[in-house]
């Protein structure tokens, strides 16, 4: 399985309680903190909810 590289690039303040919440559940909590994640469905449905606030490489 691929995996991807995931980093919370701007803050979560101005965004929608879904967003937040989306990125919450990532286990993002501050800028440029990244987490590795085996590619997946449900991940890429939750990157595409915040891809406005995260980097994505692959890894």
């Amino acid at each position: 399985m691929a995996q991807v590289k995931v980093t919370l690039v701007r803050s979560t303040i101005a965004c929608l309680p879904k967003q937040k919440a989306t990125v919450a559940a990532l286990g993002l909590k501050k800028i440029n903190q990244s987490k590795v994640f085996t590619d997946s469905v449900t991940l890429q449905g939750q990157l595409k909810v915040v891809s406005h606030l995260v980097k994505v490489e692959n890894v």
